[in-house]
């Protein structure tokens, strides 16, 4: 695999080419989980602010998921029995799954967001162990996937999934706990070391006390108890007051601004565009810098940063193509979206468990810092992980409906070619489909070509020269072995290293 250096010296300036099918195929797999070939077809020539305008409105209206019968449930609502309430549990998970997968699948970005920040304000659902706590979390992230990241902050703070995972549900004012406070500060807003000390820490923890009202049955959200909170003065970036969980965010957000918008925006950025924002030439800072003045002077909402970034030149730079390794969802989801075919709810099943197997299990990130993504996605375990799981769902797909590969060839290479006797052409469509820029060399290819051209195929056959009533003897449309063609092709691309990049 071939890690790229940042040296895109593009600007956050509009781009104002319409789209070819090359940038708006990288719009969709940086936005989105990819698209299918009539999506962007629909979009080829398109303007790249009022596209991304478009989708960034379509986001914003996205509806969350629906609320589930069990949403309220404490642990008294499950079977006595241990193995009948682990069924109910694993039911409802499959429930979650099975919802929140259609939505990332069918809303792009809003959801794209949503899982960012899921690996952003981390949760783990084996420490809080409560199906409730966790459908409450995902959509207090869809709520305010592309909304104002104050608020988003100061919602999941107080969701249950929060107070336990961080320890908020035992954070007594005369027995102050630390750690959400010092994530809140490192992880969450201003980064490691920047811009607060340990003493902050300390009298953030006192502030943010009182919630801890877990009531008699687990599986209870956590409620505020005005006895257990410290109503003593507490200094906070030097401020003093009798300060409480509103107060710290209004300190926070008041006193660290630029702090927060560079934080925040240099991961925007590393997830978005290039995971390596120190570049040689420093220009990745200066567009962090312009993303974090747009973010604090829009007072923290997010969805004008997504504007201004994926309408930008720099976005659409070459450089910034086929530059980041996608993580399994993106691996799986893409492949949905770019083949476009019908799924069921088990395929979106099976994907979360093929997640797991090769290192992002969903719902629990390795740690409070979430995954590092990227360059943490291949390993030799992985690699071949990733190879395999793909296989398997290609093997479905193909033994399920042989013909939908030569119909999505059809679809690639368009109506004038739709019955080509030139396998380059059938090739090339599909190359050009499922990798961000193509093979790298001339040989990779040809190698591609090999894998097309079975040894069902004798290879006079795709010769122009070599006819039987007029016709050439291999035809997309017709020949019966197109479509395992087809499927062979897609078959050897998906253990190439350009498939793995987005």
């Amino acid at each position: 695999m071939e890690f790229f250096v940042n040296c895109n010296s593009s600007t956050l300036a509009p781009y104002t080419t319409p789209l070819d099918k090359q940038k708006a195929a990288h719009l969709y797999r940086r936005l989105g989980f990819s698209a299918s070939n009539a999506t962007i077809e629909s979009v080829e020539n398109s303007n790249a602010t009022t596209l991304v305008n478009q989708l960034v409105d379509q986001a914003l209206a996205a509806p969350t998921l629906a609320t589930p019968t069990w949403a309220d449930w404490t642990n008294a609502n499950y079977p006595e029995d241990d193995d009948a309430a682990r069924q109910i549990r694993r039911e409802q998970l499959r429930e979650i799954k099975i919802a929140y997968g259609n939505q990332m699948l069918g809303n792009n970005l809003r959801d794209r967001m949503s899982f960012f920040w899921s690996n952003h304000v981390v949760t783990q659902l084996s420490v809080y162990n409560c199906n409730p706590f966790l459908f409450k979390y995902l959509a207090c992230l869809q709520r305010n996937a592309l909304g104002n990241f104050k608020t988003l902050i100061s919602e999941v703070g107080l969701t249950s999934a929060m107070l336990f995972y961080l320890d908020g549900a035992f954070n007594n004012g005369n027995n102050p706990n630390e750690n959400y406070a010092r994530e809140l500060y490192e992880l969450f807003t201003l980064g490691d070391g920047n811009g607060y000390t340990e003493e902050d820490i300390v009298e953030t923890a006192k502030a943010l006390t009182g919630y801890v009202e877990r009531g008699e049955v687990g599986c209870t959200d956590v409620t505020f108890r005005a006895d257990r909170f410290d109503a003593g003065p507490k200094t906070i970036f030097g401020q003093t007051g009798n300060w409480d969980y509103n107060d710290v965010h209004d300190i926070l957000f008041d006193n660290r601004a630029n702090e927060i918008g560079q934080f925040i925006c240099k991961k925007l950025y590393e997830f978005f565009v290039h995971p390596d924002s120190d570049d040689a030439t420093g220009n990745a800072q200066t567009i962090i810098d312009g993303l974090a003045a747009t973010f604090v002077s829009n007072n923290f909402e997010i969805a004008p940063v997504l504007r201004q970034l994926f309408a930008s030149q720099h976005f659409f730079d070459d450089t910034a193509i086929g530059v980041i390794i996608k993580s399994p969802f993106d691996l799986y989801f893409n492949f949905i979206k770019e083949m476009d075919f019908a799924y069921t709810d088990d395929l979106i099943v099976n994907i979360f468990d093929a997640c797991e197997m090769i290192g992002q299990e969903a719902f629990e990130p390795v740690d409070v810092a979430g995954w590092q993504r990227d360059r943490q996605w291949i390993n030799t375990n992985y690699m071949i992980g990733r190879w395999l799981t793909m296989e398997v769902f290609i093997d479905l797909l193909y033994g399920g409906n042989e013909e939908f590969f030569r119909a999505l060839a059809m679809d690639l290479v368009g109506p004038a070619n739709s019955n080509t006797s030139n396998p380059e052409i059938v090739v090339r469509a599909i190359v050009d489909k499922f990798t961000p820029k193509g093979l790298l060399t001339e040989q990779d290819f040809e190698n591609a070509m090999d894998a097309f051209k079975t040894d069902d195929v004798p290879e006079n056959y795709y010769s122009p020269d070599y006819v039987d009533g007029g016709l050439s003897y291999w035809m997309l449309a017709v020949s019966m072995e197109a479509p395992n063609q087809v499927y062979q092709l897609i078959r050897y691309l998906s253990r190439q290293p350009e498939f793995q990049l987005k």
